[in-house]
């Protein structure tokens, strides 16, 4: 039992240690950071086929001058970002921040208000640090009831409008109506979707960049 704790101590510490590693970018570049849970973190594929390393790529070959960092975590909590995200800004002092979180959440029948509340704090937590945030809204099965699925999709809808930030409003938008673009679990994505992720992702911040240029 020794042994497999020291293992698994092991194992979180590496995961801590390898999320927010930049994938791209020169040193000299402006920082973005993706800030997510296993969505962003390629959950049950190769890092490389995943929609963030994607968008690395996309940004050195357009020559957008951003490298990115990728702050996601599978299994990731509003209430576990929470607790990370002050780290990771120092660490990395990002210029914007596509903020991916609120799934798991959603999943564990977590009060909306308390979904809500940790979100306003580190949407204020980015904000204080001179961050643009691009938010991403997801929605959950409708096997949890329209009673909680419903304010739940609606939530980031209400915090892109008091917080006045860009808003994707479904991050894997297109996706799960194709069940063979889904991993078995129907809840992750397939290597074969993360450019339809990307491009759900691009048409918000691409005006984003722009507009910072």
């Amino acid at each position: 039992m020794y042994a497999i704790n020291k293992l698994l101590t092991r194992l979180l510490a590496v995961s801590l240690l390898t999320a927010g590693a930049p994938l791209q970018g020169a040193d000299d570049d402006y920082v973005l950071m993706v800030f997510g849970d296993s969505l962003s973190a390629a959950y049950g594929i190769n890092e490389e086929e995943g929609w963030v390393t994607l968008l690395a790529n996309k940004l050195r070959n357009d020559q957008w001058p951003y490298r990115v960092v990728n702050g996601s975590i599978s299994g990731e909590t509003t209430t576990g970002g929470l607790a990370r995200l002050p780290a990771m800004l120092d660490s990395y002092q990002p210029e914007v921040v596509i903020l991916e979180l609120g799934g798991n959440d959603g999943l564990r029948g977590l009060p909306l208000e308390i979904l809500k509340s940790n979100m306003l704090i580190m949407i204020s937590l980015i904000e204080e640090q001179g961050a643009e945030i691009l938010l991403t809204g997801i929605q959950i099965p409708p096997n949890y009831g329209p009673r909680y699925t419903e304010p739940f999709y609606k939530l980031y809808e209400e915090l892109a409008a008091e917080k006045n930030l860009a808003l994707v409003p479904f991050l894997i938008e297109g996706i799960p109506q194709q069940p063979e673009l889904m991993q078995n679990d129907g809840i992750h994505p397939r290597a074969e979707a993360q450019y339809m992720i990307l491009d759900n992702v691009w048409v918000v911040l691409e005006t984003m960049l722009q507009k910072r240029q």
